[in-house]
């Protein structure tokens, strides 16, 4: 009998789970028929199915003949009453809440979470973004970006690699491999419109066991914001004292906007 852990978060056992599916691929059907398609045993068929008939999942129809709610009509219950307990739990915790002034430090363990809070940050984002990224998370984050932009979101971005300047605001940061040999891995950061940050380090190797801190501190945006700030003043140092080149028109743009935007 199949394991349907991800379905019993909706209120039913693993019985009746495979006893339902059992049912929506064959009906109708009677319980010794439904025993050998669903696996579970002649002795407990018809307990589960009682149960089943009790919260709406099954019909007898005929004398010992059984069918399924239809499927799209349990789905349709399933997300009213899922929306109907979360709303009454949002007014619950509303209810709750005391004010303070203390927010804490979470970690977000993994890169494919990761990249989902990144995306919804972004999808939040009204004023300013300030981001840097290494390649392969900035390739899952593109999307969410450009949106950004579309918004009028202003994005000040730092490249930790080769990408084409796709933002008005971007610098391609000119020591990225070393980084990733001092730091153990990539770094990942995103800071939306100054009121949460996303900034920790995806360990080489094991990029879905690292932990990312994730916060609404204003000492902790504070010095998130602040570090890729001086990652820009890196960018421009490097290019004038270490290369001895002088910076383009677009770059002393940039310079000033950075240098002001404190």
């Amino acid at each position: 009998m199949n394991d349907y852990n991800n379905l019993k978060n909706l209120g039913f056992s693993q019985y009746e789970i495979t006893c339902y599916l059992s049912l929506v691929a064959r009906h109708p059907c009677n319980g010794s028929q439904l025993s050998r398609l669903s696996g579970i045993a002649r002795s407990r068929i018809y307990d589960v199915l009682r149960n089943m008939i009790k919260k709406g999942l099954a019909l007898e129809v005929d004398n010992g003949q059984y069918v399924p709610l239809p499927a799209d009509e349990l789905l349709k219950r399933l997300r009213g009453r899922f929306e109907t307990d979360l709303t009454d739990f949002e007014k619950q915790i509303k209810a709750a809440t005391q004010e303070t002034s203390c927010e804490y430090i979470w970690t977000i363990q993994g890169h494919s979470a990761v990249i989902e809070k990144a995306r919804e940050m972004i999808a939040s984002a009204r004023k300013e973004l300030y981001i840097r990224l290494f390649p392969k998370s900035a390739g899952l984050l593109e999307k969410e970006l450009n949106n950004a932009v579309a918004r009028g979101v202003v994005i000040r971005y730092i490249a930790m690699g080769e990408m084409p300047l796709t933002f008005d605001i971007q610098v391609i940061h000119p020591e990225s491999e070393s980084v990733i040999k001092t730091i153990g891995g990539c770094s990942f950061d995103v800071i939306s419109d100054r009121a949460e940050a996303l900034s920790g380090i995806f360990e080489t190797g094991a990029e879905e066991t690292s932990a990312i801190n994730w916060s609404r501190n204003s000492w902790f945006i504070i010095t998130c914001r602040d570090s890729l700030r001086h990652d820009f003043y890196h960018y421009f140092l490097e290019k004038t004292y270490d290369r001895k080149q002088d910076l383009t028109a677009r770059e002393k743009r940039i310079y000033a906007f950075i240098k002001a935007d404190d």
